[in-house]
C-alpha cells in the first residue's frame, strides 16, 4: 500500500500509506487518547534515523485536544485509521517546535525527563543548546522531516480511564472522592500499598488543584483542608508497611495544619517507635493523652513499651561495651 500518496489539507504534509489499517476513520473528537510508534528521520541524503520509539518499545500516548506542542503530529495522527502505518514528510516551516519536543521525547524514554525550571526563548536555546547535537543542528538550519506513524490503539473518550494530567478541573474534583472510596476499600481488604496508591493519586490531584489558587484564599484553604483525611490515611497505611519516615513525614504535616490532631499525632507516635526516635515518641503519645483522655489507656502502654526497649538496650550496650572492656 506504499503507493498511495497525498497531502494533508494541503498545508506543507505529504502523507503515504505504508498500510491501510482498519475500519473507518475515527472522530478524533477532543478527548480521543491515541497510542502509537513513530520513526523520525532526514529526508535527504542516506536518511539517517533521528529517533525511533520501538528501539525502547516505548509508544507515545497523545490526547486529542490537549494542545500537544508539536501541533503537525496531532494533524497527521488525526488523519489516520486503528492499526495503520503511514509516513508523513513534512516542511520546516510546521516544525519550530520539533527541536525541544524531541528533547523531551528522548529523555522519557531514557527515564531522565525532569520538571522544567524555566522557560527560554527560541534565541536563547540556540546559544546555550538543548545537550543534542543533532537537534542543536536542526534549530539552526531546519530541513523537512519524515515522520511514520504505527497507530496502535485509539481510544474514545469515556472508554479509557482517564490519569490525571489529562483530567480538567472539574473531572479531577469528582476522581477525589472517588479514590478515597476505592482506597478505603483496599485498605479493609488489608491492600495497605495498593489504597496508599490511590491516596497519594487524590493527594496529587489535590496539590495541581491548589497551583491554580491563590494561597490562604478562601478555595485554596478549602481544598487544603481536602487534603488531611488523605494524609491520615496514607500515613496509616505507610505505618502497617513500616515506612516509618513516610508516616513521619506525613503526619508532620497534617500537624502544621491542626496541631492538636489526635490520630496524626498517635500515628507519630507510633512511627517514631518504629525509627527508634524514643523520646519524640513519648512526646507525641504525652500530648495524646492530654488531648483526648479516651486515649490514655493506650498511650500509658506504648509509654510503658518505649521505656522497657530503652532498658533492653541500654542492657545490651553495656554488656557490648564490658565485653570489649574485658578481652
Amino acid at each position: 500500500m506504499a503507493d498511495i500518496v497525498y497531502g494533508v489539507d494541503n498545508c506543507g504534509i505529504q502523507k503515504k500509506v505504508l498500510y491501510a489499517g482498519k475500519g473507518p476513520l475515527p472522530s478524533y473528537a477532543d478527548g480521543t487518547k491515541v497510542k502509537f510508534h513513530y520513526l523520525t528521520r532526514e529526508c535527504h541524503g542516506e536518511k539517517q534515523v533521528v529517533d525511533d520509539s520501538k528501539k525502547d518499545n516505548k509508544p507515545l500516548d497523545l490526547i486529542i485536544g490537549k494542545k500537544f506542542k508539536l501541533e503537525v503530529w496531532e494533524k497527521c495522527i488525526k488523519s489516520m485509521r486503528r492499526s495503520e502505518v503511514a509516513s508523513f514528510t513534512v516542511d520546516p516551516i510546521l516544525l519550530g517546535a520539533y527541536p525541544i519536543v524531541a528533547k523531551s521525547l528522548r529523555e522519557i524514554r531514557a527515564g531522565t525527563a525532569t520538571a522544567p525550571t524555566h522557560t527560554c526563548c527560541g534565541l536563547a536555546l540556540q546559544d546555550s543548546g538543548l545537550g543534542f547535537a543533532d537537534l542543536d543542528a536542526f534549530m539552526k538550519k531546519p530541513t523537512e522531516l519524515e515522520f511514520i506513524f504505527e497507530m496502535l490503539e485509539v481510544e474514545e473518550p469515556g472508554e479509557y480511564k482517564k490519569e490525571a494530567w489529562a483530567m480538567d478541573e472539574t473531572e479531577k474534583l469528582m476522581a477525589i472522592p472517588r479514590l478515597k472510596e476505592e482506597g478505603n476499600m483496599l485498605y479493609v481488604q488489608k491492600q495497605y500499598d495498593a489504597a496508599a496508591d490511590k491516596y497519594a493519586e487524590a493527594l496529587g490531584m489535590l496539590e495541581n488543584l491548589l497551583l491554580k489558587e491563590k494561597p490562604h484564599d478562601d478555595a485554596w484553604n478549602e481544598l487544603d483542608a481536602k487534603k488531611i483525611p488523605f494524609l491520615l490515611n496514607y500515613s496509616q497505611c505507610k505505618l502497617y508497611s513500616k515506612d516509618y519516615y513516610a508516616v513521619i513525614e506525613h503526619t508532620s504535616e497534617v500537624l502544621k495544619k491542626e496541631p492538636d490532631n489526635v490520630k496524626a499525632l498517635f500515628r507519630r507516635g507510633k512511627a517514631h517507635v518504629g525509627a527508634w526516635n524514643p523520646g519524640e515518641a513519648k512526646e507525641d503519645f504525652k500530648r495524646v493523652k492530654q488531648l483526648d483522655p479516651s486515649m490514655a489507656k493506650a498511650c500509658v502502654k506504648e509509654i510503658q513499651n518505649i521505656e522497657s526497649l530503652q532498658q533492653q538496650k541500654d542492657n545490651e550496650d553495656r554488656s557490648l561495651l564490658e565485653g570489649k572492656m574485658f578481652k
